[in-house]
């Protein structure tokens, strides 16, 4: 099976970007299944239903949130009617929606997506994310009951991405963080067959910080101060993630790349 996963989508440039790459990768690269991290991708923080209906006309099979899931209160009761969204699982216990779910491809194969928030200098105090990601891996079991298995470790700590990472070796296709929007350079096949990058990055515009205009965070660090609102940066925005290749027996990764396209990133992608 040919998995895409693609990083933070940051406002209007991070959608566009989207609806400018994603069809053409998956034709020309063959993708079974594309799961997108959308919870930055209404102005910069959360998801709006129109968005994410846009998310998925453009070949999104599965949307992952994140600490910003519900900065968009439409999305308390969108998720509940589109089950294609995941919110994360460690969130409070009667949160809205789900935080994992097995999707069937139109293969049949059967592809679970689980997201998990860190606790590492994040700035709630989420329930443990092993022990939520335990549960699940346990029910799903990767070339039994699913066929592949994406876990998005949405977390602020390169420690504790990489922690959860290696935890969930040979028991999931791909695990691979999100949240801090610059993707790594450590992208690589784990010893048990899991395919791992610490950050997939994100779409949206480098030319910023993080995905926002640059003037705000600029201030803010000089100053040490608050002040105006963040907005998304102007310009052409990159699409950056993961592609993995999987053994359809076994549901291990057995070829993994780094994907990087537009903006002024150097550009990279499955051979």
């Amino acid at each position: 099976m040919r998995l895409l996963f693609l990083g933070d989508v940051v406002g209007r440039p991070g959608r566009s970007a989207i609806a400018a790459h994603l069809p053409r990768l998956k034709a020309e690269w063959r993708i079974d299944f594309v799961v997108v991290n959308g919870e930055n991708a209404t102005s910069g923080a959360g998801l709006t239903a129109a968005h994410a209906d846009a998310l998925f006309a453009a070949g999104a099979d599965c949307v992952t949130l994140g600490d910003h899931a519900f900065d968009q209160r439409e999305m308390l009761s969108h998720i509940e009617r589109e089950p294609r969204i995941l919110r994360p699982l460690n969130i409070a216990p009667r949160a809205p929606g789900q935080g994992a779910r097995v999707f069937e491809t139109r293969q049949g194969h059967r592809v679970l997506v689980a997201q998990v928030l860190g606790r590492v200098f994040m700035r709630q105090p989420y329930d443990d994310p092993f022990s939520s990601l335990q549960e699940v891996l346990a029910r799903h079991v990767l070339g039994g009951g699913v066929q592949a298995a994406v876990i998005d470790i949405h977390a602020e700590a390169t420690s504790e991405k990489m922690a959860l990472g290696h935890w969930c070796d040979g028991r999931a296709s791909l695990a691979v963080g999100t949240h801090t929007h610059v993707p790594t350079a450590d992208t690589m096949l784990l010893a048990g067959g899991t395919a791992y990058q610490t950050d997939a990055g994100m779409c949206g515009v480098y030319e910023g910080v993080i995905g926002m205009d640059r003037t705000e965070p600029m201030r803010r660090f000089v100053t040490g101060l608050p002040g105006g609102r963040f907005t998304p940066a102007a310009g052409e925005a990159a699409l950056c993630g993961v592609f993995v290749e999987t053994d359809d027996a076994t549901g291990r990764a057995r070829a993994v790349a780094p994907v990087r396209l537009g903006g002024r990133l150097i550009q990279s992608g499955p051979e």
